[in-house]
């Protein structure tokens, strides 16, 4: 069985990567510490939507991955830390809220509600926000890189969503003089040339 994507990680953020077949990746929120290469992955996270869909995205493309450590300072408004663990703990509402996140914007837009219950399975979230000294971090890293089993199924890459395409209304009438030159078509929004019409 296949355990790490292509080209993982597939999204590009504020993370270093280290070991791909370690057990354990490091969320470090607002707090800038030098990483460890004993994780799969280690970085930065300081939104509590963006940041936390780049996260579920770069680990569900690693089977290998099975703990993730949250710690660092907690980013002040955002409370990214609080809604990775309440993202883990209770998914996400129909409207893509993260449940009882308190964060300033907690909404997941960009990945689906499948991709969101593979990351709640495939991992155990280390609570350790506020953390920030690195001889302790580096421990919780060495006890966990090889602890416990691959996750059973193959990793998953999310693909983001496809842009939607531009559409352009095409006047029917030109119900509203404006000048001379110019009409309006009212229905459509559209204001052009009387002559094209």
């Amino acid at each position: 069985m296949k355990t790490i994507a292509e080209n993982w990680p597939p999204v590009r953020g504020d993370y270093v990567t280290g070991k791909p077949d370690s057990r354990i990746a490091v969320v470090t929120l607002a707090s800038h510490l030098e990483a460890f290469p004993n994780a799969a992955i280690w970085g930065s996270s300081k939104t509590e939507n963006l940041g936390v869909e780049k996260i579920i995205v770069n680990v569900i493309s690693n089977s290998n991955i099975r703990y993730v450590l949250v710690c660092g300072t907690e980013s002040r408004g955002h409370l990214a830390g609080h809604s990775l663990l309440a993202i883990h703990a209770n998914g996400i509402d129909e409207k893509g809220r993260i449940v009882g996140s308190q964060g300033a914007i907690p909404f997941i837009e960009n990945i689906s509600r499948e991709a969101v219950d593979r990351f709640q399975r495939q991992v155990t979230l280390l609570d350790r926000i506020g953390l920030n000294d690195p001889e302790e971090i580096r421990k919780i890293v060495e006890d966990y890189r090889d602890k416990g089993e691959v996750y059973p199924e193959e990793p998953v890459v999310v693909c983001a969503p496809k842009k939607r395409q531009a559409s352009f209304a095409v006047p029917s009438s030109g119900d509203v003089i404006i000048s001379e030159e110019l009409v309006m078509d009212s229905m459509a929004g559209i204001i052009c040339l009387a002559e094209s019409l």
